[in-house]
């Protein structure tokens, strides 16, 4: 019994702890005990208690003030499990549970020089199976859905310097083969976040792609369904924005406020 009561206590600590740092992650700037009390509902002597025992872990900076900030040993942490954060690992349920519902290959690409290269793939046994769009395939970023999304990420000048680079070679009639074209397709994608291959990599085959972020708002990869034309549906879009939002949060980003 006394075992238990222990635990019980130990975990409202945990949680009174995590509160206060929710708060302090809303602020800029130090904040006072009193409000930090305030905020979360605790007793004042009971803040000052957890916050003390959090001071000397560095989780927390007292300054002179009486005020508190986060501390250095959070960034110390954050670091270690981002530099041991594998993207591939942390999408594949995700990207296992959007396979389910829409039952179509799911794929996660990333970006190297000027291709895509695909690191994960889910697919059903109905799917067809694509070269291009195999865990290790590469392939042009401009005929691509997520190759897209990177372009759409770089400047003008970029832009055009890739093209030039490129020369932007076509696969099939559908594929976007002038800097016009490319450059009207990637300012909708910058408007509507979501981006679409259709049938300019494989004839038959159309995708939809979602842009991942890590926690420095970063693009680092792409998160995309591929289906015969035949089967593609338009609601797809919604499903794959909001599973590609899931896995950035997973890895750390936080979306701006507006």
């Amino acid at each position: 019994m006394a075992e238990q009561q222990e635990n019980k206590n130990s975990i409202q600590v945990i949680e009174r702890m995590m509160s206060l740092l929710d708060v302090l992650a809303d602020s800029p700037e130090p904040v006072a005990l009193k409000h930090l009390a305030q905020a979360t509902g605790l007793h004042p002597s009971t803040t000052h208690r957890i916050l003390a025992s959090m001071t000397s872990s560095r989780l927390v900076e007292r300054h002179d003030a009486g005020s508190y900030r986060l501390g250095i040993r959070l960034l110390e942490l954050g670091n270690l499990v981002k530099s041991r954060l594998n993207i591939r690992d942390i999408a594949s349920p995700y990207m296992q549970t959007l396979h389910e519902r829409i039952g179509e290959a799911i794929n996660l690409g990333i970006r190297h020089e000027d291709e895509i290269v695909y690191i994960e793939r889910t697919s059903s046994g109905r799917s067809l199976v694509r070269v291009v769009y195999l865990v290790g395939g590469r392939a042009p970023l401009h005929l691509t859905s997520v190759g897209k999304l990177f372009l759409a990420e770089d400047g003008p000048e970029k832009i055009r310097a890739y093209a030039k680079r490129t020369g932007l070679p076509g696969k099939t009639p559908a594929s976007l083969t002038s800097l016009p074209a490319l450059e009207k397709e990637l300012d909708k994608i910058r408007r509507h976040a979501v981006a679409f291959d259709n049938e300019e990599a494989e004839l038959g085959l159309k995708c939809v792609a979602a842009p991942i972020y890590d926690d420095e708002g970063r693009l680092v990869a792409g998160l995309s369904v591929s289906a015969p034309v035949d089967r593609h549906k338009p609601d797809w879009v919604d499903l794959v924005k909001a599973t590609a939002v899931e896995i950035s949060h997973a890895i750390g980003y936080v979306q701006p406020a507006r």
